[in-house]
């Protein structure tokens, strides 16, 4: 009876083919983060380089802090005025879209490959806004949807959109964010 139970507990962790190590190099996600958004359209560009005394972004532990953003076209001209007075919320939610490419670019950067994100966990969406507007949120839906887009549920995030009476060189939105990787 004996050798039949450890015959039996042989043969159950030999099913188990999967060490420790092996579970950690699964794949999150069951298509390639980089190839999707190629087929989203999306170039990702170099980062640009701050232009004061911090980083584009800062490890600790799983979690990597992004610096704010800004919404920076392909030929590098920035999205500037206010969303409400100069620009519309669709605008706004394209100047959001762009911030987004703009962290995504920063992010891999840092982290070499965007299959390493484990999720998109907290949103700070500043919006460069009329004292008069009220619909912060449907700008920054612009930067989310397509976080949601990219990384499926796990683009999903806790998020805050507020209005500011200004954004460094009028810029029409500054989006910072904090991302859980694979360590």
């Amino acid at each position: 009876m004996r050798q039949a139970i450890i015959l039996l507990l042989i043969i159950l962790l030999g099913c188990n083919t999967k060490s420790p190590e092996t579970k950690n190099v699964e794949k999150l996600y069951d298509y390639d983060i980089e190839e999707r958004i190629k087929e989203l359209g999306i170039q990702l560009s170099e980062p640009t380089k701050p232009v004061a005394n911090y980083v584009n972004s800062v490890i600790t532990g799983n979690l990597v802090f992004m610096a704010g953003k800004g919404p920076r076209r392909p030929d590098e001209t920035m999205v500037t005025g206010k969303v409400g007075a100069d620009l519309t919320i669709e605008q706004g939610y394209e100047a959001a879209r762009l911030t987004a490419v703009e962290q995504l670019s920063a992010l891999k950067a840092q982290i070499g490959d965007l299959n390493k994100v484990e999720r998109i966990v907290k949103v700070l969406g500043m919006v460069n806004a009329d004292p008069s507007f009220t619909s912060h949120p449907a700008v920054i839906n612009g930067f989310s949807d397509l976080m949601v887009k990219v990384f499926g549920e796990r683009g999903k995030h806790a998020r805050a959109a507020v209005g500011m009476g200004s954004l460094p060189s009028n810029i029409a939105c500054e989006i910072e964010m904090i991302v859980q990787i694979r360590e």
